[in-house]
C-alpha cells in the first residue's frame, strides 16, 4: 500500500462527520477516530513501517501514551526492532504502581509514537514523564497531525516534530 491508499484507507475507516468535543476542549465539525483504523491490521502494519522508516539514528526506544498510541508504538517497535515504553495516563493504584510500563534507562534517547495530534498536549505530557526518569525525548511523530497547533507546542517545548499525515491528506476537499 502506498502513502495515498493507505491515507485513503484511514480516512475511509476513522473521518467522522458531526459535533465533537476533543481532548483539547475545542469543537469541531469532524473526528478522526483513532481505534477505527489503529485496529485494523493491515494499517497497522503499514504504519509500524512508517514509523521504523520516520525513527532518527540513535533512538534507543520508543513510547506510546495510553491509550491510542499503544498499538501504534507496538507496531512500530516490530518494525523497527527498538524496545518500546508504555506510559499511562496516571500513575495506577496497584502493583508497581507505576505511571511509565516497560524498562527505560536514564539517557535513552526516545521517540515517542502518538495517534492524532491536536495541540500535542498528551504527547508533552508522556514527554515529561520520560524526562523526569531520565530519558531524552528527541521527537515526537504524530499518526496524524489536524494542523491545530501540536507542531508548534511540541517544538516550543523543543521536541522535533513530525506526522505521517496532515489532516489535509485525509481530508483534501476539506
Amino acid at each position: 500500500m502506498n502513502k495515498s491508499q493507505l491515507a485513503h484507507r484511514i480516512a475511509s475507516a476513522a473521518l467522522l462527520r458531526g459535533t465533537f468535543t476533543l481532548r483539547s476542549g475545542r469543537t469541531s465539525n469532524f473526528y478522526l477516530d483513532k481505534y477505527l483504523f489503529s485496529t485494523q491490521p493491515d494499517v497497522l502494519a503499514e504504519l509500524g513501517q512508517m514509523f521504523a522508516a520516520s525513527i532518527a539514528k540513535g533512538t534507543t526506544r520508543l513510547a506510546g501514551a495510553e491509550l491510542g498510541g499503544i498499538p501504534l508504538v507496538s507496531a512500530a517497535s516490530m518494525a523497527s526492532g527498538l524496545p518500546c515504553v508504555f506510559i499511562r495516563n496516571q500513575k495506577k493504584e496497584y502493583g508497581t504502581a507505576k505511571q511509565l510500563e516497560g524498562v527505560l534507562v536514564a539517557g535513552d534517547k526516545v521517540v515517542i509514537v502518538e495517534d492524532v495530534a491536536t495541540t500535542g498536549g498528551q504527547a508533552l505530557e508522556a514527554a515529561k514523564v520520560i524526562q523526569d526518569l531520565g530519558g531524552i525525548v528527541t521527537h515526537i511523530i504524530a499518526t496524524i497531525d489536524r494542523m491545530e497547533g501540536a507542531r508548534e507546542n511540541i517544538e516550543a517545548a523543543g521536541i522535533a516534530f513530525e506526522s505521517l499525515f496532515t489532516v489535509k491528506e485525509l481530508m483534501p476537499n476539506g
